[in-house]
């Protein structure tokens, strides 16, 4: 039986990078998972009290653009999705480049096989950001969604931080191991709320 489960993202996090590449590593390899990506912005749930939201003023926001591509890649290209997906968190936290910048994330697409130019019309017609907006706002009205990333199954939500990585390439069994692991906690041991380790080895 195939494993449910959904997970959140904003590619400026790096544990959501972490946990994004163990669950592509994983589908890649043939893992018998049905994944639901959820965006989540982390420009929205920091607004200050009185700042107006990020879907009335997105564009000061800096991770808001990327976010808005990946997800018309999701909907619209979700055989690109995986590639577009890993490659945006990439952009980010390899290459250090700006998730803001329209040139920057229009190549990533366009490299990846994705169509540059129909992905940026959703987005400046202002689709993409209501699509953001509709899964951001669905996930914190069910499941009190505050982060990324979250993983979700069924009734229960977890924030989770994986301390390692899976780039491209990378032997799949851990991955799908490590996965597995987080799903069978979060809906087989729900008694378990908080588990974290006083310092982080070096």
């Amino acid at each position: 039986m195939a494993l449910d489960f959904a997970v959140t993202w904003d590619y400026r996090c790096p544990f959501a990078r972490n946990a994004h590449e163990h669950v592509l590593t994983g589908l890649a390899s043939g893992a018998d998972w049905n994944v639901t990506f959820v965006p989540f912005s982390l420009g929205q749930v920091h607004v200050e009290e009185g700042q107006p939201d990020v879907w009335d003023q997105p564009g000061p926001d800096t991770g808001i653009f990327a976010l808005q591509a990946g997800v018309v890649v999701r909907d619209d290209y979700p055989a690109l999705f995986p590639a577009v997906h890993r490659a945006l968190f990439e952009l980010r936290h390899d290459q250090a480049k700006q998730l803001s910048d329209r040139g920057d994330v229009a190549k990533v697409l366009a490299d990846r096989g994705a169509p540059a130019d129909a992905v940026l019309a959703e987005i400046d017609s202002g689709q993409a950001l209501a699509r953001v907006r509709a899964d951001h706002e669905r996930y914190v009205a069910s499941h009190t969604v505050w982060g990324v990333p979250t993983f979700i199954a069924g009734d229960q939500a977890a924030f989770v931080r994986l301390m390692d990585r899976s780039p491209g390439g990378t032997d799949p069994a851990a991955s799908i191991r490590t996965i597995e692991r987080v799903v069978d906690l979060l809906s087989g041991w729900t008694g378990l709320n908080e588990f974290k380790h006083t310092a982080v080895p070096r």
